[in-house]
């Protein structure tokens, strides 16, 4: 069975969000990574190129498998093999400290993601069963800086920021945070107090601070037009590898 999708600039570009100069550096960085090994078993049925895009395309659709399967012209047994395999490989590239650190400006926040498997979410407050995502961006750049792994979705973002170990990627950056950040050590909005109403530096304080932080909700917003972040049908890692993937897949967009 012939499949419909080739690694051409057409149907990169439609399906996947990518233009063909960032998907390249996509395809580069898991050949680099050795996307490309077989192991002990058959060769792919696919090329590297067209698999990535599977992958790629999977994460912006959030297609079932069967549905994949005709558009690539594989089974959807195969389907699945190629994104357990190439899906880790195509995350965002680990943070490393900035030497203009004392300069930079971070925000972090979290994110609640629909997610079947019960055993990385819970019932929360958006009446679905969800994973609570801890994400660093840069304010100037909006790149995505860092993910953290999914917590349950019931838990409080300052809870699940201490346990994430994101903390230690922002030694000497100024981080900032909304009200739910209170005693994290991240800059937070000025609080209102009972019979203490805010001093209008204070105000304009927090006017700034929503206008800055309202960046994160703008990349949230871009992130999750790759549907596997709005009902994520993976188990296990899969949604790490995912949200991880759907950022790098934002950066290389970002920075075309």
């Amino acid at each position: 069975m012939a499949g419909v999708l080739r690694a051409e600039a057409l149907w990169v570009e439609t399906f996947t969000g990518l233009r063909m100069g960032a998907f390249q550096r996509l395809l580069k960085v898991v050949r680099e990574r050795g996307g490309n090994g077989t192991g002990m078993g058959r060769p792919w049925c696919l090329p590297l190129d067209e698999r990535v895009l599977l992958v790629a395309v999977y994460y912006r659709t959030n297609l079932t498998m069967r549905q994949m399967a005709p558009l690539f012209g594989v089974s959807p047994a195969t389907v699945c093999r190629v994104i357990q395999k190439l899906g880790p490989l195509l995350t965002v590239e680990p943070v490393t400290r900035p030497s203009d650190a004392v300069d930079r400006l971070w925000i972090v926040d979290g994110t609640l993601i629909p997610v079947r498997d019960r055993t990385v979410a819970a019932s929360s407050r958006n009446y679905r069963f969800s994973a609570n995502v801890q994400v660093i961006i840069d304010a100037d750049t909006r790149l995505v800086v860092a993910t953290a792994r999914p917590a349950p979705g019931n838990k409080a973002d300052a809870q699940v920021w201490r346990s994430s170990g994101l903390a230690r990627h922002c030694d000497g950056v100024t981080v900032l945070g909304d009200g739910a950040y209170v005693n994290t050590g991240l800059i937070v909005p000025h609080r209102k107090r009972q019979r203490r109403p805010l001093l209008s530096g204070e105000e304009a304080d927090n006017a700034e601070h929503r206008r800055v932080r309202a960046r994160i909700e703008h990349t949230f917003a871009a992130m999750k037009n790759y549907k596997i972040l709005r009902d994520c049908r993976q188990r296990g890692h899969g949604l790490h590898h995912a949200v991880r993937a759907v950022a790098h897949m934002h950066n290389l967009a970002l920075a075309t």
